[in-house]
């Protein structure tokens, strides 16, 4: 698909979020902050899952792959956009671009897949409560993480052939502040038809089945717990699957609105507005939301916190 004669590029110009440079100073500063709380809320998870045995179970277990993979694809991108921020020309070398496309799309990938596991889990613990423990052993828990790695391995691998099988002759400068697919084929000089059916069929597979997965099981959820006599019992199903919801939609749906709509190919500032939210607040958010949502985590770090204040 290389095109003849074609001006080679060795590195890409990003046009980042805002060319003004008051502009640029005031969002480096929001996005450290929204980062920094990332870092620490998705490390906390990760510490308090493995160190208290009380969270020892598969819920935490996938809550705790859940923050890695945040911390993953949001150092992938935020980094690099904060020093952006500060830099006036706002390069990255060709490989530096793919490699960075392939490390965030890995690990996004990887999470939708691991929110479809943590629904399937939640169906089995609420609908089939007396098989969960021969349900979800260790080894099924290993294995449907495993699955969730390797899904966003041979998705991104599909991702990273395509771009190199695109050549950019008419211009190096990618109207968005990180390497993304649809920025680069919006870019590209070569005939994108058959790549673009290619990663749709590809990111349509790992989204879609993530998608009817989580519909299926909450489905099934709903029914149980409308079928439950007991109100308390009903409060404490809703309560636990709430913040998964919570999460679900706003990944899922942000991702639809960049991926999955007509000419999402054209980076806007409407998309790359979209795409801060799912690149950097989102990891934000997961924590947060699970945390304040659940009294165990809740009580959890307060113990915590206490303890390395009043050590005696």
């Amino acid at each position: 698909m290389a095109a003849q004669n074609c001006t080679v590029f060795t590195d890409f110009i990003l046009l980042g979020l805002s060319g003004r440079q008051d502009v640029q100073q005031g969002l480096f500063v929001l996005f450290l902050l929204v980062y920094g709380i990332t870092m620490i809320a998705n490390l906390g998870m990760i510490l308090l899952i493995n160190m208290d045995p009380r969270f020892h179970t598969p819920m935490y277990y996938f809550l705790s792959n859940l923050s890695f993979c945040d911390i993953c694809y949001s150092s992938t991108v935020a980094p690099k956009m904060l020093v952006d921020f500060l830099s006036e020309l706002k390069r990255i070398p060709y490989n530096v671009c793919v490699v960075q496309m392939f490390i965030f799309g890995f690990f996004a990938a990887a999470e939708c897949v691991m929110l479809s596991v943590m629904a399937y889990d939640r169906y089995v613990a609420i609908c089939n409560p007396l098989l969960y423990t021969t349900t979800m052993p260790r080894r099924v828990c290993f294995q449907l993480v495993a699955t969730a790695y390797i899904a966003g391995l041979m998705d991104m691998t599909i991702f990273t052939y395509c771009t190199a099988l695109l050549s950019f002759c008419n211009s190096n400068i990618i109207n968005h502040f990180f390497c993304d697919f649809p920025p680069l084929l919006a870019l590209s000089s070569s005939d994108t038809t058959i790549i673009e059916i290619a990663m749709t069929i590809s990111c349509g597979c790992v989204v879609g089945s993530s998608i009817v997965t989580v519909l299926l099981s909450y489905s099934y959820i709903l029914i149980t717990i409308l079928r439950m006599n007991s109100a308390e019992g009903k409060r404490k199903a809703f309560s636990t699957c709430a913040s998964h919801l919570t999460t679900v939609g706003i990944f899922f749906g942000t991702l639809f609105f960049i991926y999955f709509r007509p000419n999402s190919s054209s980076s806007t500032d409407t998309d790359k507005v979209a795409s801060v939210f799912y690149t950097v607040v989102i990891p934000m958010l997961n924590p947060l939301i699970y945390s304040l949502r659940n009294k165990d985590v809740k009580g959890a770090l307060r113990k915590a916190v206490g303890s390395k204040l009043c050590p005696g």
